[in-house]
């Protein structure tokens, strides 16, 4: 039997977002068992004007591993959905699916600055200390939530993991 890595991941679409996000969480059925996923949450785009973005957090359960995640799950994910990579990284997209955390070590700490990173993690992991500011994420994103505008949409996701 092989061991199981819990990866948290962040995944984000501003075009048909209401389409992308779950397919996007269907597709990562495909590569493990999901076992929780966030609300949806609308921000503004971030270093361009653009269509606001639609976030939520996924806690996918798999086999594979984390250093060969990218490539054997997020790539694949983000090519089925027709994710156009370009100079401008803050170009619209279709889907865009980030690392958060895997086996409760933070990735990529710079994703933990943002509101549409923290808010949902926080409805999943709400008693997880968060790695910068040192305080549990739900204190963290009600903090945030009262300095940015993100509005929940639970339209979007709404069947259960």
């Amino acid at each position: 039997m092989s061991d199981l890595y819990r990866i948290f991941l962040n995944i984000g679409s501003n075009i048909q977002p209401e389409r992308n996000l779950p397919q996007a969480i269907d597709l990562l059925r495909r590569y493990g068992q999901v076992q929780a996923v966030s609300t949806a949450w609308e921000s503004h785009a971030i270093g361009m004007n653009g269509p606001n973005f639609l976030n939520a957090c996924v806690l996918l359960e798999t086999s594979i591993l984390p250093d060969k995640f990218k490539e054997q799950v997020i790539v694949p994910v983000e090519t089925d959905l027709r994710r156009v990579r370009n100079e401008n990284k803050n170009a619209p997209r279709t889907i865009d699916i980030d690392i958060v955390m895997t086996d409760g070590t933070p990735a990529n700490l710079h994703l933990w600055d943002h509101a549409f990173v923290i808010v949902p993690m926080a409805e999943l992991i709400p008693e997880f200390v968060h790695p910068v500011t040192r305080e549990k994420l739900s204190r963290t994103a009600k903090s945030i939530r009262s300095q940015v505008w993100i509005i929940e949409r639970p339209e979007i996701l709404k069947y259960s993991s």
